[in-house]
């Protein structure tokens, strides 16, 4: 018969074997988990990242002088045959959310396989704009539907590749415009812009969107850095009250100009 150290020795070496194959069964796990994740699965991801109601309210009160409290609302508006997403999208100062000067629909689809990025969101201008002022806002029988929406999806203005951000970043998806950016000649003497995505952890979208003139001068948009979007807080009475929450005075419009794309 053993003795109790053969045995206490046993043991310990059967737990060391067990916690082994454990960790061994993890790791391949988590691998095929990884493995698991389609160039569709990241597309997906990427749209219902984007849909929801945020704002920029806590960036206007840090610096009121270079941001202002915008609403930004995006949700799904249509699929299309090969699975392709379009949302709308829309941005309005807070206190007149009902009169949008943005408006667009986003196509978000995986990156072609030659790319060396994981989605590929694309944005469109709109035909009829009136007719979708508040769509995200509006119950589902009020908005146009998705044949129609289909149908609406006007010029192609920008695209941006949006990459897996590295372990340790705070975001989950960014990218940008390729080098050069697309046509452009809204305003200020602008021939193509630029526009940088970042879908942060805490569910912040970060956009960055600027133009510039044959000769590489910035023109419109911001210089300090990205507006930062945060999903929409509770709303207090003080609140509505707020210097923030309320459009900016005619002064102050060329500026607001520099930094959006005003639309008609």
């Amino acid at each position: 018969m053993g003795t109790d150290s053969d045995s206490n020795a046993w043991n310990r070496a059967r737990g060391l074997a067990v916690k082994t194959l454990l960790l061994i069964g993890g790791a391949l796990l988590v691998k095929r988990l990884r493995k698991s994740t389609t160039r569709w699965d990241h597309a997906h991801f990427v749209s219902k990242s984007l849909s929801g109601q945020r704002y920029s309210k806590d960036q206007a009160s840090r610096d009121p002088d270079n941001y202002f409290n915008i609403r930004m609302l995006t949700c799904p508006a249509a699929e299309l045959v090969d699975g392709s997403k379009v949302l709308y999208f829309e941005q309005a100062f807070w206190r007149s959310p009902q009169k949008p000067f943005r408006q667009r629909f986003f196509m978000v689809k995986p990156c072609p396989k030659e790319l060396k990025c994981d989605v590929e969101l694309s944005t469109y201008a709109i035909r009829d704009m009136e007719e979708y002022k508040n769509f995200c806002d509006r119950p589902r029988d009020q908005r146009p539907q998705p044949e129609e929406v289909i149908g609406d999806i006007a010029e192609h203005l920008t695209t941006v590749h949006l990459k897996r951000c590295p372990r340790g970043k705070r975001c989950l998806y960014e990218g940008s415009t390729p080098p050069g950016g697309f046509p452009n000649s809204w305003q200020n003497g602008a021939t193509y812009c630029t526009s940088e995505l970042a879908i942060m952890k805490n569910n912040e979208i970060h956009t960055w969107d600027r133009g510039y003139d044959d000769n590489g001068n910035q023109v419109w948009g911001q210089r300090e850095g990205p507006y930062e979007f945060k999903p929409a807080p509770t709303s207090s009475f003080n609140d509505m009250f707020s210097p923030l929450n309320f459009p900016p005075p005619p002064s102050m419009e060329r500026r607001i100009e520099g930094s959006f794309i005003l639309q008609e």
